[in-house]
């Protein structure tokens, strides 16, 4: 049994995270936004010493899909940059035992050749929508690896996919492809309008897969470098509108708004680090982890 600090902890795959922690049986402080502002490094001094924990995980972040990072593109480069210095600093102060932190697939240049490898981090720049939250993110890494060489902090940096899943954000402005896609086909419309042509991939992983791969990784792996959390399968944006609209029963017509972005035009992972360095996996095929989305969300407006 361990004392165990998630940030983000009310959040998405916080929430999640925290559930699979205490029914493992650990002593785990869910740190959320309303009681702790991280981008303060005084709430990040007060939040470490209250939680006195062993282990910390980092999954506080500002995010949201191509609108919402497109209005809010300093506020994302800011609050992520700063909450991950203050966590790192945090850590390094009250000599954290294992601190695993979350980055994002955005991260990676424009145009990585698919499948992502880790190594390929550096060799562009992002997308331009998400560029500045996944610079942030990126520079954060460099951080752990920074206090890893002169501190000894035991930080680890893990890059997962596109999650979604029960729970998931469904909100009108700024949730991600799969709740977007189910809040607007759930609605009563004879047609739904998308951003973009539908011809960019991504890679979709389940929240509780991702889950899975963030307690292996804290269990297993110790090491510097960035580590991919995927299932290595790429997926379309059209496919992806054909599999939710199956999941939802919405028979009406999906029109393309070409003059809006499409974003990075693929995105899929190499995850065989993840398997190498510490077994993991994902198991959930996204068919399932739609229906199990979709089930989740007529749950929660019913």
């Amino acid at each position: 049994m361990s004392r165990v600090l998630v940030t983000g902890g009310g959040g998405f795959l916080g929430s999640r995270l925290v559930e699979r922690l205490t029914a493992d049986g650990h002593d785990v402080v869910a740190a959320r936004q309303r009681d702790y502002d991280l981008t303060s490094m005084v709430d990040a001094r007060r939040l470490f010493a209250e939680a006195d924990a062993e282990f910390v995980y980092h999954l506080a972040a500002e995010v949201g899909g191509i609108g919402a990072n497109r209005a809010n593109p300093g506020r994302y480069w800011y609050a992520n940059l700063m909450m991950g210095a203050h966590v790192l600093e945090q850590a390094r102060l009250h000599g954290t035992q294992k601190l695993v932190i979350v980055g994002t697939v955005c991260a990676y240049p424009k145009f990585t050749p698919v499948p992502f490898h880790e190594d390929e981090l550096w060799s562009g720049y992002p997308e331009e929508t998400n560029a500045p939250y996944g610079v942030a993110k990126k520079t954060v890494l460099v951080g752990a690896q920074a206090y890893r060489e002169q501190y000894g902090t035991n930080a680890i940096f893990l890059l997962p996919a596109n999650l979604y899943g029960p729970g998931d954000n469904f909100h009108e402005t700024n949730a991600h492809v799969i709740p977007d896609l189910i809040r607007k086909m759930s609605a009563d419309t004879d047609e739904v309008v998308l951003w973009g042509d539908g011809s960019p991939t991504r890679e979709f992983l389940y929240v509780d897969d991702c889950v899975d791969g963030l307690v292996a990784a804290a269990e297993r792996y110790d090491g510097p470098e960035p580590v991919n959390l995927g299932t290595g399968v790429e997926t379309s944006i059209r496919e992806t509108a054909e599999l939710v609209a199956e999941a939802v029963g919405f028979t009406g017509a999906i029109t393309w708004d070409t003059a809006m972005p499409n974003g990075q035009p693929r995105r899929s992972l190499d995850t065989s680090r993840a398997r190498d360095l510490f077994g993991w996996t994902a198991q959930t095929p996204l068919r399932e982890g739609i229906a199990q989305t979709v089930a989740s969300f007529r749950a929660a407006v019913a």
